[in-house]
Formats: C-alpha cells, structure tokens, sequence
C-alpha cells in the first residue's frame, strides 16, 4: 500500500502492471472490484477512471485512508462502497454489500506512506514517536502494550516469526530487563534497545537492526498476517469465472502465505495414476505470473519505496458445480 500520491507525488506500486492484469476481467457490463487494502486510494482511482462500469467496493482498517479517499474518489461516489474494517472481514463486507460475486480483488499489503511518513504514528525507527503501531486507530493494541506486558516467549516468537530476527532471544530478554526499570514508550528507546542486543558484527551490516523488530510488532499489533490469511481466500472464492486477483506484497512473510494460497488453488488433487484428472480434483485457477514479479527499474527510480514488492496474481478457470 506504499501509495503517496496526492500526498508527496509517487504513482501507485506497479500500477500499469495492476491494470493490465485485472483488465481483462473488467470489462463487462457491470463489473466489481474489491480493494482490499485501499490506502491512499490511487489504485482504486485508476480503476474506476480506466473502467467506466466498475463498480469498487474499497476496505482499510485506517479511518484516515478512508477519509482520505472518499475526498479523492468523490467523482466516482456513485461507483464505490469505502467500509471501515479488517481485510480479515473481505467476506462479511461483501456479504453486506449484496455481492455474492466480484470480477476482480486486489491486495496492496503493507504500510501506507503517511503511516510511515506521520511520526507520531510510531511506525517508523527513524523518528522518535509514541510506541503506537496501529493501522485502525480506535483498536486498543498497540505496540507499547505488546513491548511493556507481553512475555519473553511471546516477544521471542513474534520477533522470530514475523521479524526473521535471529536473535529474537536476546533482543526480547533486554525489553525485559529494561522495561522493568522503566515503560518502553518511545520509538527511539526501543530502536536503541534492540541495537544494544544486537552483536556488534552484525549491526555492521544490514541496514538498522531495529526494521525486523519493528516489522514484527507491526504485524503482531495488527495482526497483519492473520486477516491476509482469511482474506485472500475469502476473494478467491468470491471471484466470478474469469475473474482476477493481484497481490502486492513487500516482505517474505506476506509474499509466502499468497504463493501457498494461489498455488494451493492452481493444483490438480486427482489421486495419481489415473489416466484423466477427475473433474472435481481440477484446478479452479490459473497463475498469472510467473514467480513473484518484480517492479522495473524505471519504477525503482520513480518509488524507491516500490523496492520490496512482489506481485503475484490468478485467474478463475472454473466453477464449482
């Protein structure tokens, strides 16, 4: 969702390449695309400016994206339906908007760039800020909660499975210690922290050892990887024959769970050894990309924060019965 035009001049994260993907799929006589992860709302815009009878059904959990977006797709008000919650909630969303079906579903994952760009957001360890983290401002968690109250276990595994960080061990064991001598409330003190923990040797190299630690607890507070889990398939199932999915995601952990998820549904289950592939063991989709596609070097130029994408996408091939 690293989409800050309108607020710093930088074009959506591969959007030609989002277009020319779920174009196909968009052009009937009223078709329907959900964006799952709306942000800024540039890729929605592009959407609906490139398809004159879509109709776009946009979600984020940021009241700010949402506020922000109704401004910017007011030309288009008849044409959209912006909602306030989880792309965990894709199905529940839907279901509220009398769409059984939907041509189209696009996920831009990640952080939004005022997210990151807005210091007292807390995102960033290159600002000093409140420990906050949280994308849906009215949610209770926040990074602070996570850092000062959970255990050393659960600081571990999260630092270990959401942050890759190798030495989720030690960087948890001094939170403690030296959240016990004072609340761990800034940016800046834990960013300092974790580099303490950190072997020498290996601050050397790698950018600042504080990003996986921050990664990890912004996945943790908002439980990022969780909702991505109940969403995708939620819009697989939704999609029409012939319609499309893109998924943009900027770590391996995200980028992981959408290539088990999409090749899960492009696989024939038939039992082997038969001569013909059983109609009900058939895949229902069909890759559109091969591997993980990278963007260009041109778009690199233009948005270092593109850096990190990867984009996967698929069709539907076939229906259930």
């Amino acid at each position: 969702m690293h989409d800050n035009a309108g607020t710093g001049g930088h074009v959506p994260v591969m959007l030609e390449r989002v277009l020319e993907l779920l174009g196909p799929a968009l052009t009937g006589e009223s078709p329907v695309v959900v964006d799952a992860n709306l942000g800024l709302g540039g890729h929605s815009e592009a959407l609906l400016a490139a398809f004159p009878a879509l109709h776009l059904i946009g979600i984020d959990r940021d009241p700010f994206a949402i506020d922000h977006s109704t401004r910017r797709l007011s030309p288009y008000a008849d044409r959209i339906t912006l909602v306030h919650a989880s792309s965990g909630d894709l199905a529940e969303v839907l279901a509220r908007a009398g769409r059984t079906t939907v041509n189209g579903a696009l996920f831009d994952l990640g952080v939004s760039s005022p997210q990151l760009d807005e210091a007292e957001r807390g995102f960033a360890y290159s600002y000093d800020a409140p420990l906050d983290m949280r994308m849906d401002t009215e949610q209770e968690l926040t990074a602070e909660k996570v850092v000062n109250t959970y255990s050393a276990a659960e600081l571990t595994r999260i630092l270990r499975d959401y942050g890759e960080e190798r030495f989720a061990p030690r960087v948890a064991a001094l939170i403690i210690k030296e959240r016990a001598k004072e609340a761990i409330t800034s940016t800046k003190r834990l960013a300092d922290i974790v580099r303490e923990a950190i072997p020498a040797a290996t601050r050397r190299t790698g950018g600042n050892p504080a990003k996986r630690t921050f990664q990890a607890l912004r996945i943790e507070v908002n439980a990022e990887l969780t909702a991505l889990e109940a969403a995708l398939p939620a819009a697989l199932d939704a999609l029409a024959l012939g319609g499309r999915v893109v998924v943009l995601s900027y770590h391996s952990l995200e980028d992981r769970l959408t290539k088990q998820a999409l090749t899960a549904r492009t696989r024939d289950t038939s039992p082997p050894g038969l001569p013909v592939s059983l109609p009900a063991h058939q895949p229902r989709f069909r890759l559109l990309t091969r591997g993980a596609e990278l963007p260009s070097e041109e778009e690199l130029a233009r948005n270092p924060r593109a850096a990190s994408a990867r984009l996967r996408a698929a069709e539907r091939i076939r229906v259930d019965d």
